[in-house]
């Protein structure tokens, strides 16, 4: 499992330990064995947000690094900017905002901070500074932006050397198996140009890509069925035939196939993986141990393509 370049001051192991969860489905106890579990594993990136359980998420990996000492041997993303109590990217608000995540996180310094949303009312220029007097100040090593199209990571990225300030280094995208066409179309070749690692969310589509939901009556009762019926079309349907097929070749499960895909992908540095429980977050950790062959790839590609047809 070789490491990947996440930012010019941190390497991870090839999968992200996503704890939106925590704090909501996930209480402390379960989280802290999880996160006990991902890092005996040898992975080491956590990924987080002030808004996730309104700061439980946080919090409870503080308390966790607090009681395991294991500062040194994780790498922690955070975001500022979506929750309605720290709203928007204005330099105030990002400078208060940190102070509060790293209370939370019972740390000196967050690896990779992240604007988790474009914030349309505050020039990139004040964010920016922010950030960068941040990093300055030691309190960030690397910036991250999450949810950004083309054009407005395009426009931070020139913005950052005009003014000779910390520029994002990671970017954090909606992208996987069936959310192809957005990401691959615009902000992968931005990425690509500038050595921007990748992050995405949502590596299963909501759960999707995993198998468990091939009618809409498998989604009866189920709190996602808003989020993944629409991925139950003839793309979707021919999509996780694909994925049978790679996995009854791998001996893998769909999942596991889904996300091996994403590694295989120019410019990711690590999917983001949420896990309730140790069987399934090991499921989803094997896949950084699943190689896929170009005949797999092509037919998953070609599968999934966002112009496909029958």
């Amino acid at each position: 499992m070789n490491p990947r370049k996440l930012s010019s001051a941190s390497q991870i192991a090839p999968i992200m330990f996503g704890t939106n969860i925590f704090g909501w489905t996930v209480d402390e106890p379960t989280a802290h064995r999880l996160l006990d579990h991902f890092v005996e594993r040898g992975f080491n990136a956590i990924d987080t947000a002030d808004i996730y359980g309104k700061g439980e998420s946080e919090r409870i990996i503080g308390s966790w690094l607090k009681a395991r000492g294991r500062r040194d041997d994780v790498v922690i993303a955070t975001k500022v900017g979506y929750w309605d109590e720290r709203p928007g990217l204005s330099a105030a608000n990002v400078e208060a905002a940190v102070e509060d995540s790293l209370r939370r996180l019972q740390t000196g310094h967050i690896d990779v901070y992240f604007a988790h949303l474009f914030d349309a009312a505050t020039p990139q220029e004040e964010t920016l500074r922010a950030f960068d007097r941040l990093a300055a100040a030691g309190k960030v090593k690397a910036i991250g932006a999450s949810n950004f199209d083309s054009a407005q990571l395009s426009q931070a990225l020139g913005v950052a050397r005009a003014e000779g300030v910390a520029r994002y280094e990671v970017l954090q995208p909606l992208y996987n198996l069936y959310d192809r066409a957005s990401f691959e179309a615009d902000l992968q070749p931005a990425a690509l140009a500038n050595d921007v690692a990748v992050t995405p969310y949502f590596g299963l589509a909501s759960g999707f890509l995993s198998g468990k939901y091939r009618s809409i009556a498998d989604l009866e009762g189920r709190p996602r069925k808003n989020m993944v019926a629409h991925y139950l079309d003839d793309r979707g349907l021919r999509i996780l035939g694909a994925l049978d097929a790679a996995a009854a070749t791998l001996n893998a499960s769909p999942a596991q196939v889904a996300i091996a895909w994403l590694m295989a992908q120019p410019s990711i540095a690590a999917p983001i993986v949420s896990a309730t429980g140790i069987e399934q977050l090991d499921e989803l950790l094997a896949a950084a141990d699943l190689c896929l062959s170009p005949e797999i790839l092509a037919d998953l590609d070609k599968a999934s393509a966002p112009d496909a047809t029958a």
